[in-house]
Formats: structure tokens, C-alpha cells, sequence
């Protein structure tokens, strides 16, 4: 295959917390009117998969061109799939739910699920945002246990660490840690491919028919680690933001006029959060210019190698596996 760095056509997900802000922030071509809370910029899941818009490849989705050049996206002439990242901005008008993700061994121990380990980028924040992260510092199983089944509504958030964020921070929640997104947050968040969530809490809502949303008590309460109550996963705000067993993600900010060099050897998934420019393959004219703007989400192959050129001074991150 000819390679080149592929472009995604993102997957929208209507949700009861969500807005217009993608819209707004990154021109997203998302429905008018519809609470959006979810824009898959790279999925290689069962049931939602990318399809490529540029190139000789365009209408083909991310996981089928890997099947058919396994070594050329990822390196590794062996690997079958899924892609290992699932990566997607959320627009949290309202409050998520309270809610955990399991780890392997759960997921083995409940015969379900797939384990969850994730990270969120601040892109915007309203004043006094936060986000519940974690336990707090002592609660036990048997006090979680206890505000589910007969305390207050609220008393489980309660427990939850909360946390005033910045734009500009990027926070770790490894699988198993008990978490909500609050309100007025646009975040890029970076996960492995897994799409099980076990709701604990959703704050007294209904959706639109009258119904409040389905909780997961039972493997919530199987998921969460609380032996670690009270701990905080570092957060990070320049370089290298996280650095986990699944994924490394690094932020770079480059100025009008700059250059950026990307070398072969494993595949990578650049974020563009601010500004705009092009991609130079090393083998012009054979591989021809890839144009990025904000709100871009691309995958360069392993083997490709080129030349980020800025247009205008940029924010963007790079997650590699």
C-alpha cells in the first residue's frame, strides 16, 4: 500500500448530558439541535467502526485496511486487531453518571465485559468545573454499599473525590477507579477498545421517554477498586501526560511556520486541538499533502514517514502504542 496518514469520518453519540459544543469549538458537522455528548474520532469496535475519508483508501473502514496491511498500519506483520485505542471528545453539558470500568481480571471473574483504562485531556472549562475522581481517602466497600442501598440519592457522590480541573491538565483513571465527568467540560478522552461502563449513579435523571437510565450496581460494585481509596492518579499538564501499559500520550505545541518530523517505526494517533497545517510525505510526490485543522483525529502508519508542517501556531497530542 501507498501510505499516508488517514483521516476518520467520526461516529456522533446522542447523549442526555451532551450539547452543541463540538459544533461550536471544532465545527463538527454534528445534528442541529440533538444533545450530542460523544464524537468517536477512532473506533474498532464491534459495533462502531471508523471508515477512512482520504486517500485511496477512503470508504473502507480502519479495521478492514488493517486486516489487509497489518505490518504497514502497526508494525507488526502478525497483528490481527482490534486497533488498540478508542479515542473520542465528549461535550459534558450536564453531570455524567457515576460509573467504573472493569480490569481484566474482572472482566474474567464476571465472565463479561471488556477491561477499560482511560485518560481525559481538558480542552475547555467553564468556571468551577470539576470531576469526581476516585474514592475518597477510607471509604470501604461496605460504606459504598451501604449509600447505594439506603442512603440518601446524593449520598454516593458524596464519596467520590472531587476535583476542580484547568484546561490543559490530563488526568489518568486507570480500569477500576470510580468516576463522573461534571458539568460544563470539553475533553478529548484516549481509552482502550472497550465500550462497557457500569453505571452506579445518574443523578435522579429520566430520559426522554420518562425512564431513568439502567444502573449497574452489582458488577459496579465488583469493578471498583477500593483499595485505593483515596489515592490520586498524577495529573499532568506538558510532555508526556501519560505513560501506561496500553498507551503513551504526549502534548506538543509548535508555532507558526515550525516543523515537526515523523519518523517510521510504530504507529501513531495525532489529536489536533488548536490550529491548523499539512502533512509532507518523505516520498512526495507518491504520498501527497494530508491537511489537518483542530478537531482533527489521524492515524499515521508505521511505516509512513513525513513532515508536519504549521500553519498557525498548534496544540495537539500524540498517542502511541
Amino acid at each position: 500500500m501507498k501510505a499516508y496518514p488517514l483521516k476518520l469520518k467520526p461516529i456522533y453519540k446522542q447523549r442526555i448530558w451532551g450539547g452543541q459544543k463540538l459544533r461550536e469549538v471544532f465545527n463538527k458537522d454534528i445534528p442541529a439541535g440533538n444533545k450530542i455528548g460523544e464524537s468517536w474520532e477512532l473506533a474498532d469496535l464491534p459495533d462502531d467502526k471508523s471508515v477512512i475519508t482520504n486517500g485511496e483508501l477512503a470508504g473502507q473502514t480502519l479495521g478492514s485496511v488493517i486486516q489487509q496491511y497489518p505490518k504497514e498500519i502497526t508494525g507488526d506483520k502478525n497483528f490481527t486487531g482490534p486497533f488498540p485505542l478508542l479515542i473520542k471528545f465528549l461535550d459534558a453539558q450536564d453531570v455524567l453518571s457515576v460509573q467504573v470500568h472493569p480490569d481484566p481480571e474482572t472482566c474474567e471473574r464476571l465472565g463479561k465485559g471488556q477491561p477499560k483504562t482511560e485518560c481525559w485531556y481538558i480542552i475547555s472549562a467553564m468556571p468551577g468545573a470539576v470531576i469526581y475522581k476516585g474514592l475518597k481517602k477510607g471509604v470501604t466497600k461496605e460504606q459504598f454499599t451501604e449509600a447505594i442501598e439506603n442512603g440518601p440519592p446524593r449520598r454516593i457522590a458524596e464519596l467520590l473525590a472531587k476535583v476542580p480541573v484547568e484546561v490543559g491538565q490530563c488526568h489518568f483513571l486507570p480500569a477500576g477507579t470510580c468516576h463522573s465527568i461534571g458539568a460544563g467540560l470539553l475533553i478529548a478522552e484516549i481509552q482502550t477498545p472497550s465500550d462497557t461502563t457500569y453505571r452506579i449513579f445518574d443523578w435522579n435523571r429520566v430520559d426522554d421517554s420518562g425512564k431513568p437510565r439502567e444502573l449497574h450496581i452489582e458488577e459496579a460494585l465488583e469493578s471498583i477498586h477500593f483499595e485505593a481509596s483515596g489515592d490520586d492518579p498524577a495529573v499532568t499538564t506538558v510532555g508526556r501526560l501519560i505513560d501506561c501499559e496500553y498507551f503513551r500520550v504526549d502534548k506538543g505545541a509548535q508555532g507558526k511556520g515550525s516543523e515537526v518530523f515523523l519518523s517510521r517505526g510504530k504507529p501513531k494517533t495525532l489529536i489536533f486541538l488548536t490550529g491548523f497545517g499539512t502533512i509532507l510525505g518523505a516520498d512526495l510526490p507518491k504520498a501527497g499533502p494530508v491537511e489537518f485543522k483542530a478537531g482533527d483525529c489521524l492515524v499515521v502508519p508505521a511505516v509512513y514517514e513525513g513532515t508536519m508542517r504549521f500553519a498557525e501556531d498548534t496544540q495537539y497530542l500524540t498517542v502511541s502504542i
